[in-house]
């Protein structure tokens, strides 16, 4: 049997919105609306928290303690190292990889695209490097030994910071699927990630709106609410997204 384990990059030292994954919402951080839901994934085993050594990252150190959630510190920079780290600290065997901006991720979404990888003879599947799916929803699944092997074949910057950026950029050597969005889900320019101050404007409305009635909304729930309050949707489309994610 293997271990599935997801594994949740996170940090409180972002440049456009500092702390941004400690920002409450309905009195809860919004770190753990993330938790709970992947706690509500049937597929994955163990979650740790993929943190830094840095003194600001204290708080997310204290954050795990409080939730009872597995926490790894590691460097800050190469987050490749960080999350293989992380991984084997909980003795994973398959990484479930999620990063801290993506706090409304939908259970179901990452239950499928780990099936997918049990269904399939690949060392990559993902939901997230072929756009259809809102940004927010990204799930990536992959053995912990090709990302292991990944580390050792790269050394660039951008393969370190990006942790998957190598595997996906060699698919002759990682074999990928990839899983699209059906058309009522398929939006991919909408936002439902946390980078500036306007997406925490719109994931909090949407919480507000949503979590009170059912603390598990999903990816469908957010679009429908979007699609009906076109003014909500709007509320982040200035943002710039970096390059990779």
């Amino acid at each position: 049997m293997m271990k599935f384990v997801a594994t949740i990059e996170a940090r409180m030292g972002s440049s456009r919105l500092p702390g941004k994954v400690l920002l409450p919402v309905l009195g809860r951080p919004l770190l753990q609306y993330l938790l709970e839901r992947l706690r509500a994934v049937p597929s994955i085993d163990d979650i740790v928290l993929a943190t830094t050594v840095a003194g600001a990252d204290d708080a997310l150190a204290d954050f795990a303690r409080a939730m009872q959630v597995r926490c790894f510190r590691g460097s800050e920079d190469d987050v490749m190292d960080r999350v293989i780290r992380a991984a084997e600290s909980a003795g994973a065997d398959v990484v479930v990889e999620i990063t801290g901006d993506c706090p409304l991720i939908d259970p179901q979404i990452v239950e499928q695209v780990v099936r997918m990888f049990k269904a399939h003879h690949a060392e990559y599947v993902s939901n997230a490097h072929v756009r259809s799916y809102p940004i927010g929803m990204d799930v990536q699944v992959f053995p912990l030994d090709a990302l292991r092997r990944s580390a050792s074949m790269t050394g660039e910057r951008l393969d370190r910071e990006h942790v998957t950026l190598h595997m996906r950029s060699h698919p002759e050597w990682f074999p990928a699927v990839h899983l699209v969005a059906p058309p009522e889900l398929h939006w991919p320019e909408l936002g439902l990630t946390l980078d500036e101050a306007a997406d925490f404007d719109l994931l909090s409305r949407v919480i507000e709106r949503l979590y009170p009635h059912n603390p598990m909304f999903g990816c469908r729930d957010m679009v429908d609410l979007l699609r009906r309050a076109p003014e909500l949707a709007s509320l982040n489309t200035a943002v710039a997204r970096k390059g990779d994610r």
